[in-house]
């Protein structure tokens, strides 16, 4: 069966070969992005036929409503919800300001409540189930010392939480909610990083890629009778240290 695809964050990284890993396989996607040459770019890379983008920021609650008005203007639906979208960036606890903290909680959190809200209704009144996946970060359960990141992930972290009331509260209709948790994935966010030292933190002795978490979204995008599960992609980094 074909599926619509709705990505948030797909104009580049983890989202932007999630929309070609999609694609590649036969379903629709919508990607979501700010930038509209960016998202433009990422669209085109893509099957014209297969493709839909919605510029705008999660942030902006109109966002989740114009991404679910694509999708059925294009598709005739959505059927799956990854919520990509975020920001991240380190900075000790005490230096961060009131305005810095908003924007984490605005966007990581705010952002895709809002957009799964909007997603999640279209697919009660489509009545035929659905899939939400949430992509957070491993980091929530397992800091760094030397890596201070209170704000992005006391954001990441109620996202988490929210996976699992979702998946509580929406089984009944037939909707899965997942979050995929990464450890360092080489993304244009850790752009001018020493891989080297960053993959030296999991005992597998390397970061992840993209393709590595592509393929664990398509399996959870898959995975009919999995709900509730916060799924570590990170090299071994949360059951041991490198």
């Amino acid at each position: 069966m074909v599926r619509t695809v709705v990505i948030t964050g797909a104009s580049s990284g983890i989202g932007l070969d999630a929309a070609r890993g999609f694609a590649e396989r036969g379903d629709n996607v919508v990607l979501n992005g700010r930038d509209p040459d960016r998202l433009a770019a990422a669209a085109a890379g893509l099957p014209a036929e297969r493709v839909a983008a919605v510029v705008g920021d999660i942030g902006d609650p109109g966002t989740g409503e114009a991404l679910v008005s694509a999708a059925l203007a294009a598709f005739g639906g959505v059927d799956v919800l990854v919520n990509n979208a975020g920001v991240f960036e380190t900075k000790p606890f005490l230096e961060v300001t009131e305005e810095e903290l908003d924007r984490y909680l605005s966007t990581n959190l705010r952002g895709t409540y809002l957009v799964t809200q909007a997603v999640v209704r279209q697919m009660v009144a489509q009545g035929r189930g659905g899939c939400v996946i949430n992509v957070g970060t491993v980091f929530v359960t397992q800091a760094k010392t030397g890596v201070p990141a209170s704000a992005p992930l006391a954001s990441k972290g109620g996202v988490h939480a929210l996976t699992v009331s979702l998946a509580a509260e929406l089984a009944p209709m037939g909707i899965r909610v997942n979050t995929l948790a990464p450890g360092v994935i080489r993304t244009p966010l850790f752009a001018g990083a020493d891989m080297g030292e960053l993959g030296g933190w999991a005992p597998m002795g390397r970061v992840g890629s993209v393709g590595e978490t592509t393929h664990s979204l398509l399996y959870l995008a898959d995975s009919a009778f999995t709900t509730g599960h916060v799924l570590a992609l990170d090299g071994g980094y949360s059951v041991g240290r490198g």
